[in-house]
């Protein structure tokens, strides 16, 4: 055997301030290819000389930088840059000059010829009713009416009526389930009995407009009445209560089958659960899609084949299942990801195309579910890679949009607007990469990162904190307001001086108890005072 020598000594460790450190990996690759060329010399059977061997290891020191960089495209940004999007210094996320990923571009996915059933409908039923010329985008810009702190904690989830035009659903942090008609201000309900932590997704039942199914972090499943409020759990995970953390089980992905009358509702251990509408039941036993011990965070049944099933979890994969044939590790796709994927939805019409939201900024498109899916045809840079204290960030379809292309999602950097930090939102064209719009309102100071479209109007919804917001384009705005004028409902017990503080005291993560805010706002011995509702109405 060769003679081998041991490391006495380990390099130094310099940490600059003012050069990148990528310098350094170049010298360790310099060092590997040294190891490298050494060991092929002695396996070739060369001579090897043993007295420079010290000289070798005297390498140049390695150098760690301490310089931020833009997450993004790794460049470098100031602090003044990162908390004031002041732009002395590199740059902000929005203009990133890497928004569009150079690898991927604007190159669509290869297109595979698969002769299946999906493939046929899709050529068949869907491709001649999908536009060829993409339509002007309608962008809603204006906040046309919003309820200030209508949740006690932060919203979670939103959704829209299917047949009632003017209502809006929403859970919060809490549990709680409101019911909103935007178009009657001041009608609100609240049902706060239905569960007892994280209302997590909810959808309705496409047999009757009047129930809606919920997912809860207390690992149960309702169906709540509307009208009345009245739920009933259809599943309990946690039927001994509190056991502790290692036990306690949550549910968060939810959707629902309509061809098999199933809700499906999937696990923080990356098990899926299947739910008879019919009887209320469970069927069979529960599959796991997901890495064991990971979170399902994401369902989403195709809207044209619904036996297609994609999932995300915190296993940093998107994965595609046929419900025919569900078993453990028999997906279809697994769709990799850097980082964990907050959610994954088909397009909305044809079904074709998946859009995918990672914690690693980027936004992620397949082009068709039909082609090549090792790799997506985009990837967006977006800044979102924050959900501490927040909900996580989740892009969505425009369902109204025939290109299918418009997708809405809230941003965590801020931008300034008039010497004002403000959180947009902003509207991208997933075909291009490019921004169309980022809409702000100056007293909305707070993220916003739980929005939904309307499947039918041109009307989007976004829950920012506690509050719930409606956006309307200026145009139709200004019509509307000749009418009627724009409302803004604050609810709390100082809501008039919160709002001449343009509500500046709300707080993005809003995890205080109810009881507590109260008891800090009341003195001893004196009751907590009733919550109130100030309407306040103005033109701009």
């Amino acid at each position: 055997m060769p003679p081998q020598t041991r490391r006495t000594s380990f390099p130094t460790v310099v940490i600059e301030r003012d050069t990148d450190s990528e310098e350094s990996s170049s010298d360790e690759e310099e060092e590997e290819e040294d190891d490298v060329v050494e060991a092929e010399e002695v396996e070739n059977g060369e001579a090897v000389e043993e007295e420079p061997v010290a000289k070798k290891r005297e390498k140049v020191p390695i150098t760690i930088s301490l310089k931020k960089v833009c997450k993004t495209c790794k460049r470098v940004w100031s602090n003044a840059n990162f908390f004031s999007s002041s732009r002395i210094e590199g740059h902000t996320t929005m203009n990133c000059p890497h928004r569009v990923a150079t690898e991927h571009g604007v190159i669509p996915a290869p297109h595979r010829i698969a002769h299946n059933s999906m493939e046929y409908v899709f050529e068949r039923q869907i491709r001649p009713s999908v536009s060829k010329i993409k339509p002007a985008f309608v962008v809603p810009d204006q906040v046309h009416c919003g309820v200030i702190r209508y949740h006690s904690r932060r919203v979670t989830c939103l959704e829209f009526h299917p047949t009632n035009n003017n209502i809006l659903l929403s859970g919060d942090k809490k549990g709680q389930l409101g019911v909103w008609d935007f178009c009657k201000v001041h009608e609100k309900i609240v049902y706060g009995n239905i569960h007892g932590c994280i209302l997590n997704n909810m959808k309705f039942n496409p047999a009757n407009d009047g129930t809606v199914y919920a997912a809860s972090s207390d690992g149960t499943i309702s169906c709540t009445d509307l009208e009345t409020g009245i739920s009933l759990s259809l599943m309990n995970l946690n039927p001994n209560g509190w056991q502790g953390p290692s036990s306690w089980r949550m549910l968060y992905g939810l959707d629902v089958n309509p061809e098999k009358g199933l809700v499906l509702v999937a696990d923080n251990v990356g098990l899926l659960y299947l739910v008879d509408m019919r009887s209320n039941s469970k069927v069979g036993e529960a599959t796991l899609i997901h890495k064991k011990g990971s979170k399902v965070v994401g369902l989403h049944c195709n809207p044209v084949q619904p036996d297609l099933l994609l999932s995300c979890g915190n296993d940093h994969f998107a994965r595609i299942w046929d419900m025919r044939q569900l078993k453990a590790g028999s997906s279809l796709y697994n769709l990799a990801h850097k980082r964990v994927v907050n959610s994954a939805y088909f397009s909305p019409q044809s079904g074709s195309k998946i859009l995918t939201t990672s914690q690693d900024n980027r936004l992620r498109v397949w082009d068709s579910i039909f082609g090549n899916l090792d790799s997506p045809s985009r990837e967006i840079v977006h800044s979102h890679d924050f959900n501490r204290h927040l909900t996580p960030f989740r892009a969505e379809w425009d369902p109204k949009d025939p290109s299918e292309s418009l997708v809405v999602i809230g941003r965590y950097i801020s931008e300034n607007y008039n010497g004002v930090a403000l959180h947009p939102i902003d509207f991208i064209d997933i075909s291009t990469g490019q921004l169309i719009a980022e809409v702000t309102e100056p007293n909305i100071t707070t993220i916003s990162p739980v929005n939904k479209l309307h499947p039918r109007d041109d009307v989007l919804a976004s829950g920012s904190s506690r509050s719930l917001f409606i956006w309307r384009p200026k145009e139709e705005s200004e019509i509307v307001q000749e009418k009627d004028e724009k409302k803004i409902i604050v609810c709390g017990g100082k809501a008039e001086k919160k709002l001449n503080k343009k509500f500046a005291g709300e707080s993005d993560d809003s995890d205080d108890d109810l009881s507590t805010l109260k008891s800090k706002n009341s003195k001893p011995g004196k009751a907590a005072p009733k919550t109130s509702r100030y309407s306040i109405k103005g033109k701009r």
